[in-house]
């Protein structure tokens, strides 16, 4: 079975484009980070998964603490409930759920 794949990028006019790809095999302890980059790199990432019809969410916070995380790594536990809150909003969007965008920095919708 093919992992399950998900993109998160960061846009800040002040700093250079950030964006981190997400993987996740059935039976692993967390989601790895599978790709990772800045610029060129981050715009390679994001035009890979929109040619895949992967979503691509932009969050400044999270991306800022994924790229953190080394290549082939599990995200920490520290940033379970934060990716494990915008999987579920991914999933509601999915199925066709409206549901409203996570605001990861206060932990709940916004």
């Amino acid at each position: 079975m093919s992992p399950a794949r998900w993109w998160l990028s960061m846009t800040n006019p002040d700093k250079r484009q950030m964006a981190v790809a997400l993987a996740y095999q059935s039976g692993d302890a967390a989601p790895k980070v599978v790709a990772r980059g800045r610029g060129i790199i981050a715009k390679a990432i994001i035009e890979r998964a929109k040619e895949h019809g992967v979503f691509v969410h932009e969050s400044e916070d999270l991306v800022g603490m994924l790229m953190q995380v080394e290549l082939d790594e599990h995200i920490p536990p520290e940033l379970y409930l934060a990716v494990a809150e915008l999987l579920a909003w991914l999933y509601r969007l999915e199925h066709r759920e409206i549901p409203s965008i996570p605001d990861i920095r206060s932990g709940g919708p916004r």
